[in-house]
C-alpha cells in the first residue's frame, strides 16, 4: 500500500502545484470562469457548451473549480443540456489522463518506485482499492485526475474504468447541473444545498472506506 500512497501523493502534489500557480497568476479563478461562461452565454449556447467542455478538459493539467463550472453549466444551458456538456468535459479529461499514463506512465513510476516488487505491490493495491477510490473521487479536487492516471499506469481494463468513471461522475453531474438549472441569482439555495449534499455523501463514503481499510490492515 505504501508505494501506491507514495505515487498518488506525488501526483497529487504536481496537480496541486498547477492549482497554486494558476491562482497566483490569476488564471482559472472562480471569478474568471464565471466571467468567461457569462460571455459565452451571450454569444450562443453552442459556444457556452464548448467553453464548459474545454474548461473541464483543462482540469487534467490545471485544477479548475469543477463543481462551480457544473452548476453554472446547468444555470446557463438548463437541464439536461448542462449535464451533457459537463459530463463530456469530465469524461474527456478522465480518459485523457488514463490514456496518457497507460502509454507513457510506466517510466516515471519506475523512477519514483525503483524496486520492481514494490511496483507490483502498488498495482495489486490499486486493483484492490482503486475501484472505491474512483467511485469516491469527486469528493475533492485533483483526486479524479490522480485516480484516472493511476488506473492507466496500473493497466486497469478500460471497460472497467469506464464503468467506474460513469458511476462516479454521472450522479455528481446530474445533481449539480440540475441544481444549477433551478437556481437563480435571487435564489441560489438549490445550488448551495446540492454542493453541501454532494460533499457530505462523498466524504461520508471516504470515512467508511478508510475505516474498513484500516480494520483490514490491522486484522
Amino acid at each position: 500500500m505504501k508505494p501506491l500512497v507514495k505515487v498518488m501523493l506525488i501526483l497529487g502534489s504536481l496537480f496541486l502545484m498547477t492549482f497554486v500557480i494558476g491562482r497566483l497568476l490569476g488564471i482559472l479563478t472562480v471569478e474568471n470562469v464565471k466571467h468567461w461562461l457569462w460571455l459565452a452565454a451571450q454569444i450562443d449556447p453552442l459556444w457556452l457548451a464548448a467553453m464548459v467542455i474545454i474548461l473541464l478538459c483543462v482540469d487534467l493539467f490545471v485544477a479548475v473549480p469543477t463543481l462551480t463550472i457544473t452548476l453554472l453549466s446547468g444555470f446557463f444551458l438548463g437541464f439536461p443540456a448542462g449535464a451533457l456538456a459537463a459530463f463530456t468535459g469530465m469524461t474527456l479529461a478522465a480518459f485523457g489522463g488514463y490514456v496518457i499514463c497507460r502509454l507513457w506512465g510506466e517510466g516515471p513510476v519506475a523512477f519514483l518506485v525503483r524496486d520492481e516488487a514494490e511496483r507490483l505491490e502498488m498495482k495489486e493495491a490499486f486493483q484492490r482499492n482503486g475501484p472505491v477510490m474512483i467511485l469516491l473521487s469527486r469528493a475533492a479536487p485533483i483526486v479524479p485526475e490522480v485516480t484516472a492516471c493511476m488506473a492507466g499506469v496500473t493497466h486497469m481494463p478500460l471497460g472497467r474504468y469506464a464503468i467506474l468513471h460513469c458511476l462516479s461522475t454521472l450522479p455528481y453531474v446530474l445533481i449539480a447541473s440540475y441544481a444549477g438549472s433551478i437556481s437563480s441569482l435571487e435564489n441560489p439555495k438549490p445550488a448551495i444545498y446540492a454542493a453541501l449534499m454532494l460533499y457530505a455523501l462523498l466524504w461520508g463514503g471516504w470515512y467508511v472506506f478508510r475505516r474498513r481499510t484500516r480494520v483490514r490492515v490491522e486484522g
